[in-house]
């Protein structure tokens, strides 16, 4: 699994358990396997780079119901 495949499956836990997409810069998810993933950190980059990102990913983010992946997208 890649780190951003890690990245999306750990903010769809999160999103399961908190009915959020808002996660704090600090926040550590940990995935069932037990690995971490620094979500707060995953986002914040994964914004910043959006703009390198394949419309796939972009797609997989969108779905989860970030906007900003959406205008990317879709731009």
């Amino acid at each position: 699994m890649s780190a951003f495949e890690r990245g999306v499956a750990a903010l769809v836990q999160y999103k399961d358990r908190e009915g959020s997409l808002k996660v704090p810069r600090g926040h550590t998810e940990v995935l069932p396997d037990g690995s971490e993933v620094r979500l707060g950190v995953f986002l914040s980059n994964t914004k910043s780079r959006r703009a390198k990102l394949t419309t796939d990913k972009l797609a997989a983010l969108a779905d989860l119901g970030l906007e900003w992946a959406a205008t990317e997208g879709a731009a």
